[in-house]
């Protein structure tokens, strides 16, 4: 009896809106599984139970006929998701900073070859850089995956995360989404893993996005991995693909 009285006691205690942030994730819609089901997804299926794709997209809110722009696609694992829930109605344009492109250049080129097939019409390629953020037009949703912590390194010309945001934000509609997913770093390190062990801490980057006029929309925990110590480089072999990862929705206001 007393445990329930202070269960309720505990939930009175804070708004409704904190609670639903640490909720269970959503089921998935028609149209995330239909795009995750994509034949064209065949060699990317392996990995989908580990990187929690479903749940991803389900948490970014993409929906058929949306404009979304992807920082630092890599493999373009993500992007043919995307491309596959927002349609033909809608667009995915990718972003590769010329700094990092040099540092990338398959991948920039898988990008290329990508957007060359006819399954993938609606997608586009943006070079550009690294502080120089812009789109063709407004979009819905900004994602970036595991490079939130790149843009303020020597090797992509120390972006000021400041500017960055600043850009993501005016690239938004209003309303529009701002996911970040990233590696977690120690609590209370900011920015000092970010070029050594390829970390942030969560809490920085929190900071810096509401500083640019973003309001936290909520947090996904699928890609909590508690046996993480947070003090290993990610491509550890001990750690690689199954480091505890932040990941965090934004919203702009309007």
């Amino acid at each position: 009896m007393r445990t329930t009285v202070l269960a309720a006691l505990i939930a009175l205690a804070f708004p409704v809106a904190v609670l639903a942030q640490s909720a269970a994730p959503s089921a998935p819609s028609s149209y995330v599984t239909a795009a995750v089901s994509d034949p064209a997804r065949k060699d990317d299926v392996a990995n989908d139970a580990r990187r929690k794709i479903a749940d991803l997209m389900t948490f970014a809110e993409v929906k058929p006929g949306q404009k979304v722009l992807e920082l630092i696609p890599g493999s373009g694992y993500f992007t043919r998701v995307f491309s596959a829930i927002v349609g033909q109605a809608g667009h995915v344009y990718v972003v590769w900073p010329n700094e990092y492109a040099k540092e990338s250049e398959s991948d920039v080129a898988g990008s290329k070859a990508l957007v060359a097939q006819p399954h993938y019409a609606n997608v586009s390629v943006l070079t550009q850089p690294a502080n120089q953020l812009s789109v063709p037009q407004p979009v819905d949703v900004v994602f970036t995956s595991q490079n939130y912590h790149d843009y303020p390194d020597k090797f992509m010309g120390k972006v000021d995360p400041a500017v960055l945001n600043k850009q993501v934000f005016a690239t938004l509609k209003p309303g529009g989404l701002y996911v970040v997913v990233d590696h977690v770093a120690e609590t209370g390190s900011g920015l000092r893993d970010t070029d050594t062990l390829h970390r942030i801490d969560p809490a920085i980057v929190k900071k810096e996005v509401e500083a640019a006029g973003f309001v936290f929309d909520g947090e996904s925990s699928v890609l909590r991995n508690p046996a993480d110590q947070h003090n290993i480089k990610v491509f550890d072999k001990s750690i690689r693909g199954h480091t505890d990862q932040f990941v965090y929705r934004f919203r702009k206001p309007g």
